[in-house]
C-alpha cells in the first residue's frame, strides 16, 4: 500500500502538477548518485558529510568563480539564491581571504516574494530577499559588489534582466547560476505547474522571468518550515522570479542541497533524486540542472536510501 495505489479519489489525486509521472520519480529515489547518460559531461554532485563542509565547499566554489574571473580580466554575471544561505559567509571569508576586489561582478537575485501585482517587500524589512543578501554577503564583503551593480527581482527591475545579462555576456562576461533545489523541483520560483501555459519544452525555454507567480503549496509549507519556524501565516503565496530563458544559458552552475532535518527526517532526497535521475522535462524544472555543466553539493543522507522510518 503506498502513494500511487490510494491516491484516487483523495485529496491528493489533482494536488501535484501535470506530467508528474510518480511511478517514475519513485524509481529516481532508488538510483542513488549514480551518472546518467543525459547529464553534461562537466556536471559532477559533489557529497558533503555535514552542513558545515556544505557551507564551506559551496562558498568556496561561489568565491572561487569571482576571484577566476578577476583573474582572467572578465566580468562576471552570477544568479543567487536567498536559500541556501550558510554559504554566503564562507564566499565572503575565502575573498576577503584573497583580497579579491569584486567591482567586475554584476549580481541578479533570482526571485522575491511578490503580491499579485508584483509588489515586493520594502528593502529594508528582514523577511526580504534583497535584506537577506546584504545582511549574509555584500555587507561581508571587504571589497563588496557596488550597489549599482546589485540586481533585485522588483516587478520594475526583473524585466530588465534579460537585457542586462544578454550586454554583459556579449562583453565576455560568464554567466553563473547559484540555485538551490525547491521540495516541487522548482529553480528559482519557477514552479512545475507553470509548464502547463506553455505548448511545447521550446517555448518554455523561452520563457525570461514571471511577475506575482502564483507559488505551489509545498513550495509555501517548504519556506515556513526552512524561513519563518513553521509559521505558514508570514509566507506570501506569490513571486517575482526568473524563468528557463535565464538560468538555462548559464555557463556554469553552483547547486545546493541541504535539506535535512536531523533525526533522520528531510524534505529535499525525493527533489535531489528526481532532479539526477528523471530525465529534462519541463513539467519537472530541475530536471534541466544536470544538462549544464557544474558541480551539485548536497548533503550524503539525501542520496538515500529512502525509506520508512520512525522517529
Amino acid at each position: 500500500m503506498d502513494f500511487m495505489s490510494t491516491v484516487k479519489g483523495s485529496l491528493l489525486e489533482n494536488f501535484y502538477p501535470e506530467g508528474w509521472d510518480m511511478k517514475k520519480i519513485d524509481e529516481c529515489c532508488e538510483k542513488g548518485v549514480e551518472r546518467e547518460a543525459f547529464w553534461n559531461r562537466e556536471f559532477t554532485p559533489v557529497a558533503c558529510k555535514s552542513i558545515n563542509d556544505f557551507d564551506t565547499y559551496m562558498g568556496h566554489e561561489i568565491a572561487l568563480q569571482i576571484k577566476q574571473t578577476r583573474d582572467e580580466g572578465r566580468k562576471l554575471a552570477i544568479i543567487l539564491p536567498v536559500g541556501p544561505m550558510g554559504m554566503y559567509r564562507w564566499a565572503a571569508y575565502f575573498l576577503n581571504e584573497w583580497k579579491v576586489n569584486c567591482d567586475h561582478v554584476t549580481t541578479f537575485n533570482m526571485d522575491e516574494w511578490a503580491d499579485a501585482d508584483g509588489n515586493t517587500l520594502s528593502n529594508d524589512n528582514p523577511a526580504s530577499f534583497e535584506y537577506s543578501m546584504k545582511e549574509a554577503f555584500f555587507s561581508k564583503l571587504d571589497m563588496t559588489v557596488p550597489e549599482s551593480q546589485r540586481n533585485f527581482a522588483t516587478k520594475t527591475n526583473l524585466p530588465t534582466y534579460p537585457s542586462k545579462i544578454a550586454a554583459l555576456k556579449a562583453d565576455g562576461a560568464k554567466l553563473v547560476l547559484v540555485y538551490g533545489i525547491g521540495r516541487m523541483c522548482h529553480i528559482a520560483f519557477w514552479e512545475p505547474h507553470f509548464a502547463a501555459d506553455f505548448s511545447s519544452v521550446e517555448e518554455w525555454k523561452k520563457a525570461p522571468y514571471r511577475i506575482g507567480a502564483l507559488l505551489h503549496p509545498l513550495t509555501i509549507e517548504q519556506n515556513a518550515i526552512t524561513s519563518f519556524k513553521s509559521r505558514t501565516t508570514l509566507v506570501p503565496c506569490r513571486a517575482n522570479t526568473i524563468g528557463p530563458a535565464l538560468f538555462l544559458q548559464a555557463d556554469y552552475a553552483i547547486g545546493g542541497a541541504d535539506g535535512a532535518l536531523g533525526r533522520g527526517m528531510g524534505w529535499q532526497g525525493m527533489s535531489f533524486l528526481t532532479t539526477l535521475h528523471y530525465g529534462p522535462d519541463m513539467h519537472i524544472t530541475s530536471t534541466f540542472i544536470p544538462t549544464l555543466p557544474g558541480r551539485l553539493f548536497y548533503l550524503e543522507e539525501l542520496a538515500g536510501p529512502l525509506t520508512a522510518e520512525c522517529n
